[in-house]
Order: C-alpha cells, then sequence, then structure tokens
C-alpha cells in the first residue's frame, strides 16, 4: 500500500487547500477490503483515473462512477470498497472553502454527497487527465505537489470572499480551543450572526463540525495506541466526555461501533483520504 500526503507550497492555494494526498492498493496488498470512512467536514477532489470505478456506501445508499468525483463533507461513516487495485490522488479542501469555489451545479452547502467531476472542465485546461496526475503522484509526490499547486494557483484566482467566509474563517481557529458560546464574543459579533455565517459558508453547525474534529482526534489517539495500553476513563476525561458511557455512546453514534471495537478491528481509514500519516 503505497500512500502519501503533501501539504501545499502556494501560499494563494494553502487559504483554500490543506493538503494533497495519494493512496494505492496493488494486488498484493494485505489491507482491508472494505474500510470505513469517518465523518469529515472538509470537501475533498478525487482524482483517479478514467475507467476505474469507486463505490462508498452509507447506510442502504450506494454513491457510485467511475473516474474523478467529488466527496463531499459527511457528518456520517462512509464504507468504501477497496477491494480491487486502485488509486486515488486526493485534494483536501479546507472547512468552508467550497463557499467560495462557486462550483457550477455543485451547491456549496452539499453534504453527504458524491459527484462526478471531470477535471478538464473544472479546471479549465483540456489538457489535464486524472491518469497523468495519478501517474505522477505514483512516481514523484514533489512534482506532483508542483503541479497540483500551477493547476490550482490559476483556478483558485476567481473564488470570492465575503463577511461570511471572513467570519467562518477566523471562528476556525477558534473553535477547538474554547466553548462555542465565547466564540461570537471574541470575534465581536453576536452568536447568532455567528451561527448563521457559518452554516451558510459550511453547510453544518460550529457543533457538528467541533464534534467531527474531536472525533478524528479521538481515532488519532486510539490509532496510534495498542488497544491493550488504552485507559477508557482516561480517553474520556481528555477529550472531554462527562464519563465513560458518555464517550461510548458518542463514538457509537459517529462510527457505528463501540471504542473497544474500533480499537480492536481498526477498520476506519484515517491514515488516507488526507488524514494522519
Amino acid at each position: 500500500m503505497l500512500n502519501w500526503i503533501e501539504s501545499p507550497k502556494s501560499p494563494k492555494v494553502c487559504q483554500y487547500i490543506e493538503c494533497y494526498w495519494l493512496i494505492e492498493k496493488d494486488a498484493q496488498s494485505d489491507s482491508y477490503q472494505h474500510p470505513k470512512l469517518n465523518p469529515d467536514p472538509c470537501a475533498h477532489l478525487i482524482i483517479s483515473p478514467e475507467n476505474q470505478s469507486y463505490l462508498y456506501q452509507i447506510d442502504a445508499i450506494d454513491h457510485k462512477g467511475i473516474g474523478c468525483h467529488w466527496l463531499f463533507p459527511h457528518q456520517y461513516t462512509f464504507q468504501l470498497d477497496h477491494s480491487e487495485p486502485f488509486i486515488h490522488l486526493g485534494v483536501k479542501f479546507r472547512v468552508g472553502a467550497i463557499y467560495s469555489l462557486e462550483l457550477e451545479n455543485c451547491p456549496h452547502t452539499m453534504i453527504d454527497a458524491v459527484k462526478d467531476v471531470c477535471l478538464s472542465t473544472l479546471l479549465n485546461d483540456i489538457g489535464v487527465s486524472g491518469d497523468e496526475l495519478t501517474q505522477l503522484g505514483r512516481s514523484d509526490p514533489s512534482l506532483c505537489r508542483d503541479k497540483l499547486d500551477r493547476l490550482f494557483s490559476i483556478w483558485l484566482s476567481n473564488c470570492k470572499e465575503d463577511q461570511h467566509s471572513k467570519l467562518t474563517r477566523k471562528s476556525l481557529l477558534l473553535l477547538d480551543i474554547m466553548p462555542i458560546s465565547d466564540i461570537g464574543n471574541k470575534l465581536g459579533c453576536s452568536q447568532r450572526t455567528l451561527e448563521r455565517s457559518f452554516t451558510r459558508v459550511v453547510g453544518l453547525t460550529l457543533k457538528q463540525c467541533q464534534s467531527m474534529n474531536k472525533l478524528e482526534a479521538i481515532l488519532e489517539y486510539l490509532y496510534q495506541r495498542e488497544t491493550i495500553d488504552i485507559d477508557w476513563a482516561e480517553v474520556a476525561i481528555q477529550f472531554g466526555f462527562s464519563d465513560q458511557p458518555h464517550l461510548i455512546r458518542q463514538l457509537k453514534k459517529q462510527i457505528g461501533v463501540t471504542p473497544q471495537n474500533y480499537a480492536k478491528n481498526r477498520g476506519l481509514t484515517i491514515d488516507v483520504y488526507g488524514g494522519v500519516n
């Protein structure tokens, strides 16, 4: 299994894109065939070969297609189909960035959705293809990053910024370090104004976004430890839960399994799709 994560070098691109990532599974790879993708408030542009299929499942709904596609922010856990060899080159956008992009036929508040995309049409570059970019990503991550920086620098030059996006960006810097009820006052606006702007830009509430960030932090913490070394009462206290049962209920609600089952099976894909490397 090949995977890497690279941060953009262009300051303009960094404003809207958090990282580029790649994951490739070959026929000899012994990895989960149906891993789960944890909830994420960020949108990802998934660049894939034009004849490569994809499948995301949530509850009884299948999101499937071929080639490049958007993976929009999702509140629930997706199950992926990694049963066949594949390669994905991903572009992880910052929370709320889609609002500034004004994508055609894609409302910026799309949640729990996957949508096919023509890469050359999106980037206004008839010469760009998923096949070419994934091959470059496989052979040279640094050159691939530089190529993506050049492509997105041009495309992002037309992004719009308004009072809602600016306020949301400021609130995101405070979301994980102070109570939500204090953020509006810190930014010199009413809490109602902040909540309305945030939901308008992100498509999620401040609380929903905060919960996703906390979940990612918990899963990263658990992923880096052996099951025998995990003290669940300590984890609950560290991440701000009232007690261990509260932690168990919350994780089961968000990822569909108890913390103990997650720690045992490690089925969530947090080391790819722009997550922990």
